[in-house]
């Protein structure tokens, strides 16, 4: 895994994302990588904001995976700052090469230096895979989420 570089994301890189996070059900289902447009409106909106940290792993000048990494500010828990991972994606070439694993240990090492005191995330309730990985990686279901579409 010497190869494998961990970086910000950047707009030439936006097609390699949108792919990957349409290549399975549940993303061919709400994504449409025929137009990038929304999505590089977003990368835009992603890429000014001090906060948001979305980043690609690179091997052999090819993106093979990507995350988003949110810092949160918070009253709760005596003003701790947690973090959100967000759209973690392995390209179906990589998966099972321990990227997904390098990937989420680059998050959290990212939150402690962003002083982070908590990192969560949600994976749909459908990944059940997913959810072994993430409890492999010390992660708990300690909650349930709700969403509201919009």
């Amino acid at each position: 895994m010497g190869d494998l570089e961990i970086r910000p994301a950047v707009v030439d890189d936006v097609p390699a994302i949108v792919a990957m996070l349409a290549d399975d059900a549940l993303g061919a289902a709400r994504e449409t990588p025929d137009d990038l447009t929304p999505y590089v409106t977003a990368f835009e909106r992603l890429d000014v904001d001090p906060n948001q940290h979305l980043v690609v792993a690179v091997r052999e000048g090819r993106v093979v995976g990507t995350l988003q990494l949110t810092i949160v500010p918070g009253l709760s828990r005596t003003g701790a700052t947690r973090s959100i991972i967000e759209g973690v994606r392995v390209h179906a070439d990589e998966r099972g090469s321990g990227l997904g694993t390098r990937f989420i240990e680059w998050a959290v090492d990212e939150s402690r230096r962003q002083g982070c005191q908590l990192v969560q995330l949600t994976s749909d309730a459908t990944r059940t895979d997913a959810h072994r990985f993430y409890e492999r990686l010390g992660f708990t279901a300690s909650h349930l989420g709700f969403k509201l579409q919009l």
